[in-house]
């Protein structure tokens, strides 16, 4: 018996999110990748996961582990679970770890971006990975905001934690607002962010936020606010889901 980590890719457009629901028939990505280890001999009760993702948000770096006895190379493992796999999940990367490893209690840093294009009328080929917003924004103000939250803050105005007594503190190591532009020229804002660790709808909260600053609704100081005196509850204002994409789970060397 063997601990895996294992790096996980996910369109999340179909899901109910990543956590398994109590209606079995209930599609999760966590469902998925159980069903197909059930498929290669796995008999546990449940993989490990460095985070869960909301009801259609996407992933290219989720980490997840489980424990297996394969007798074959780590490689040939990632193959049968891919083969077993629908094709809107992908195991990116295995390798076999300690086996007190732990995807979740053992990162120390998370990134997400969440992407964004200003157009008047519905495209729905960009909208199934970005949200659309009009008017047009103007991201300086944005870009500003942002500096106010790097560092370590109450994040309770955008966000609840786990547990009912969670802490709502949270680092962020870096953030920021940038254009962009693709190979066919379409021009993309990302909002890039990275910290120890997120409360649930912290990062669609900020976004939304972000975006009332951009579009004159709110200003760059209300911000400030917010995090020196943060209210009884989250604010409103929640951006999509589809837009949002956790990128990395990073661990100690």
């Amino acid at each position: 018996m063997a601990r895996y980590k294992v790096t996980l890719a996910y369109d999340g457009t179909g899901y109910y999110g990543f956590q398994k629901q109590r209606n079995p028939n209930t599609p999760t990505i966590q469902g998925c990748i159980e069903k197909a280890l059930r498929e290669l001999g796995w008999s546990k009760s449940s993989i490990l996961a460095a985070g869960r993702t909301d009801t259609g948000v996407h992933a290219l770096g989720q980490v997840i582990a489980f424990d297996l006895n394969w007798q074959h190379p780590a490689s040939d493992l990632l193959a049968a679970m891919n083969a077993h796999l629908p094709v809107d999940i992908s195991l990116c990367n295995i390798e076999e770890v300690c086996p007190d490893f732990h995807p979740r209690f053992q990162a120390v840093c998370r990134r997400y971006m969440y992407h964004i294009f200003c157009q008047s009328i519905r495209n729905p080929l960009r909208e199934r990975y970005a949200w659309r917003v009009w008017p047009e924004i103007e991201i300086a103000q944005m870009q500003y905001a942002a500096t106010l939250i790097e560092g370590l803050h109450d994040f309770a105005a955008f966000g609840t934690p786990p547990g009912s007594k969670g802490t709502t503190i949270r680092f962020v190591e870096k953030v920021s607002w940038q254009w962009w532009k693709d190979a066919m020229d379409q021009k993309w804002l990302v909002f890039d962010i990275s910290a120890n660790a997120f409360l649930f709808h912290m990062v669609r909260r900020m976004v939304s936020f972000f975006i009332g600053i951009g579009q004159g609704k709110h200003e760059a100081k209300e911000l400030g606010r917010l995090l020196e005196r943060p209210p009884v509850h989250p604010i409103q204002g929640l951006a999509p889901p589809q837009g949002l994409v956790l990128v990395e789970v990073n661990y100690p060397p």
